[in-house]
């Protein structure tokens, strides 16, 4: 929370305004407006989770609310303007977005993370910076106050805001995520912006059957009844297990943070895995918990699906971990990662990964292979370890062929096994189709010029593509040569901080919303868990904590890093015998 008042600095950005009917907005004139300035980009899975929580508040406060995007680029392609208004329309934002290129409002405002939340009142002061996503509750109880206040002071202003929706285009799918081959020939199809799943022909054009309403909602039923939310990822089930469970695909209900369950014969549709919340960390042992019966466990973006070693293994990209579902014995658990965001090999359990968004498992069935998209990586599980085949870390891409320890890629999203064993990555950001050759460690170029690719499957001598943006299918042969390309390397364009090194102290301010108070009825109510890139930058003070504060000891003889911080913390309502619980977290 801001603790003087601090004018809000006029918003700038190269790319112009979305969502405004080509009007160029100011702060001066939102003037007696309650603003929420979101600034976020599109790459970034908590800030689609930021997307869904102000979604209520729009509606709540509909007449007094204007939020603003600040659209602020972390890789290179979310800088492409026409890559922006296709996001806009993808994730359904409903409000003005401002383009920001150049990063220019997010300087203005010394925004350090994403997605970062800025509260401007009435009277066009700054009230609150908030970054992190889970502030839903917080920003309900600021928000009313700062109505009562201003509305007894004649300062607050009601009535229609400046968003105005643009055309909507009219085509068969729209942002299809992934593909399932079916055994007669023909293709099913996430529909993702269409809210259903689409049955096409053999030819990968003619639509023979649509499963859901095409309204965003969560009903299950019949295909005509059903119901979806952004659905991603498909897997169908192997024929044994399907018979014994009812139903051959399972379909990852992505902002429904569910799993669904598909009987192709009938296309009636089930639940199967999630309460329909997202999964929160801490609180009590049942909001938290990541194994268990599977409807009494909550999941957190499941994207995509692959069947590996007798289980379901599951892309869970909100949280960065792998998770698996048993349908047999309906139930989930943990398969690999902490939580925790980054680039660390080793033991499973103990690794981390990026928001994975893509998998596929070997046709021998020992290996899982993996794009992790925030670490632009394809990764790889053989049984219980897991290492980097391509990808350098966070804050590192690009589009480069060449030895797999020196490759690049940008942001893939999928990932698939063709028939001679190598691996095809759909490497979204770059609009291609990478190979790489577990025989000779070479990574090349199979295909480029799509519009952000997100999934494939091998259909003869094609591989069939999924072209999100350009929404349809493509087909690239297989045989073809391959694609030479200018080799392109990146960093993520945000300034550096300056440290001197030696001793550091690590401080994270948290002040419960107004309401609220910190929650230590399951055990200590923060947790503070340090780490950086490389792992030498810190002589001291990585690891997990119960305090927001830490002593850090920076090495000398490292020119630059990257420290990673998550902070949580636990809070619930005052005054109230049965108090709900509330997490907050900033990475």
């Amino acid at each position: 929370m801001a603790n003087s008042r601090v004018r809000a600095p006029e918003l700038i950005g190269k790319g112009g305004w979305l969502n405004t009917g080509g009007r160029q907005l100011s702060l001066a004139e939102l003037r007696g407006k309650i603003v929420i300035l979101d600034f976020w980009t599109f790459c970034c899975i908590n800030c689609l989770h930021v997307l869904d929580e102000l979604r209520e508040l729009e509606e709540k406060y509909a007449d007094v609310l204007v939020i603003v995007g600040v659209h602020s680029p972390k890789f290179v392609h979310e800088t492409d303007h026409a890559a922006v208004i296709a996001a806009v329309e993808r994730y359904d934002v409903r409000h003005p977005v401002l383009d920001d290129p150049e990063l220019t409002t997010w300087s203005r405002y010394t925004v350090r993370a994403w997605p970062t939340l800025v509260v401007v009142d009435p009277a066009g002061y700054i009230v609150a910076q908030l970054s992190g996503e889970g502030h839903g509750h917080g920003l309900d109880s600021l928000l009313t106050e700062l109505v009562a206040t201003h509305e007894a002071a004649g300062t607050l202003r009601r009535g229609d805001g400046p968003y105005q929706p643009p055309p909507g285009p009219v085509t068969e799918l729209r942002y299809p995520g992934k593909i399932l081959r079916r055994p007669d020939g023909s293709f099913l199809v996430s529909d993702s912006k269409h809210h259903s799943l689409v049955v096409l022909g053999p030819d990968a054009t003619t639509v023979l059957d649509r499963i859901g309403t095409g309204q965003r909602g969560r009903a299950d039923g019949p295909a005509t009844l059903a119901q979806f939310s952004e659905p991603q990822g498909l897997c169908a089930l192997p024929a044994e297990v399907a018979a014994a469970v009812g139903y051959g695909i399972v379909v990852a209900d992505t902002v429904n943070h569910l799993l669904r369950g598909l009987d192709s014969q009938t296309g009636q549709v089930r639940t199967i895995a999630g309460t329909g919340q997202q999964w929160r960390p801490g609180g009590s042992t049942t909001a938290s918990r990541t194994d268990g019966p599977a409807l009494q466990v909550a999941l957190s973006s499941p994207w995509d699906l692959a069947w590996y070693q007798d289980r379901l293994v599951i892309a869970m990209a909100g949280i960065h971990q792998l998770w698996s579902y048993d349908p047999r014995a309906e139930r989930l658990e943990v398969v690999a990662g902490t939580g925790n965001e980054g680039l660390v090999d080793g033991p499973a359990r103990s690794s981390w990964l990026a928001q994975p968004s893509g998998l596929a498992a070997s046709a021998d069935g020992t290996t899982l292979w993996i794009a992790d998209s925030e670490v632009s990586a394809l990764r790889r599980l053989d049984g219980d370890e897991l290492s980097t085949v391509v990808g350098a870390g966070l804050f590192d891409f690009g589009h480069r062929d060449g030895p797999a320890e020196q490759a690049l890629l940008q942001h893939p999203l999928g990932v698939t096994e063709l028939p001679d064993g190598s691996v095809a990555v759909l490497d979204t950001y770059n609009g291609a189709v990478r190979r790489f050759d577990p025989a000779t460690d070479e990574v090349t170029t199979l295909a480029g010029g799509l519009r952000e690719p997100s999934g494939a499957v091998v259909d003869g001598d094609q591989l069939v593509v999924v072209e999100s943006a350009g929404h349809g299918l493509a087909r690239i042969p297989l045989g073809a040569a391959s694609t030479g390309v200018a080799a392109s390397a990146y960093r993520t364009g945000r300034p550096p901080t300056e440290v001197a090194a030696g001793e550091l102290w690590l401080d994270v301010p948290f002040v419960p919303p107004a309401g609220q108070k910190l929650d230590d009825r399951y055990g200590p109510p923060v947790r503070l868990v340090v780490s950086a890139t490389p792992p030498e930058l810190l002589v001291s003070g990585a690891g997990t904590g119960t305090e927001l504060t830490r002593r850090l000891v920076l090495a000398t003889g490292i020119g630059e890093g990257v420290l990673h911080v998550a902070a949580m913390a636990a809070s619930c309502d005052e005054g109230t015998e049965f108090a709900a619980c509330h997490m907050h977290q900033q990475d």
